[in-house]
């Protein structure tokens, strides 16, 4: 009990402390990269005590033919979450580059908008098939 309010302030005190670093350091140079700093060294902090607190206790063994059909449920739930994550990582990119390349031509064409639509709408659409293909491996 005690640890897990332990975790609740610690995590509390990750979100609240780099918003402190940086509204405080808005008056100097590089309070940004002070306030960046802080936050990915309290999020690894937190991550490290997690999972300390997390595998400390009793260890059961589990059943051969369960464990079998867990490894391969784990397999499917790691697939799902890879097809989903690297489409989306990839439509975001394609997206950036797309959008931007289509606002500088609507900027200087404005006739030429339903084209460039198109484009970033199939850059999207790169994020809905991996979704699509998630789904699937969900369900088999």
């Amino acid at each position: 009990m005690l640890a897990n309010i332990l975790l609740v302030i610690v995590l509390l005190l990750t979100i609240i402390i780099p918003f402190g670093i940086f509204f405080y350091s808005k008056k100097t140079k590089g309070g940004f990269k002070a306030a960046l700093g802080f936050n990915i060294f309290l999020f690894f902090g937190v991550l490290l005590l997690a999972n300390i607190m997390m595998f400390t206790g009793k260890v059961y063994a589990a059943e051969a033919a369960g464990a079998a059909a867990s490894s391969v449920e784990s397999w499917r739930f790691i697939a799902a979450a890879l097809s989903t994550g690297l489409s989306c990582i990839g439509g975001g990119i394609a997206v950036a580059s797309a959008a931007s390349a289509a606002l500088g031509a609507i900027s200087e064409d404005a006739s030429i908008m339903g084209k460039s639509l198109i484009y970033v709408a199939m850059a999207e659409g790169v994020c809905l098939y991996g979704l699509i293909i998630s789904l699937m491996i969900l369900n088999a």
